[in-house]
């Protein structure tokens, strides 16, 4: 199974390579930009039972590494 996991900031969470992308695009003419959040993708190829087994270790993942759950949010997709 493939996983795509999508990692941002929580709301409220200050994220200066946000802002700094923002202002870069204000500087080349892109006015009608108001927000820029920058976050972290990753696919990740797992061999799994199934499907519940993919989600709890995925979970897992996020939880203990790839994502700081204090800061940051995920969601993720599993393809067969």
């Amino acid at each position: 199974m493939r996983a795509k996991i999508f990692i941002s900031f929580k709301n409220g969470v200050l994220d200066p390579q946000g802002k700094a992308v923002e202002r870069s695009l204000h500087t080349l003419g892109y006015q009608e930009v108001r927000d820029v959040r920058m976050g972290k993708y990753l696919e990740v190829e797992l061999d799994a039972a199934s499907r519940e087994t993919a989600e709890a270790r995925l979970r897992e993942m996020c939880d203990k590494l790839l994502a700081n759950p204090v800061i940051e949010d995920y969601r993720f997709e599993i393809e067969n």
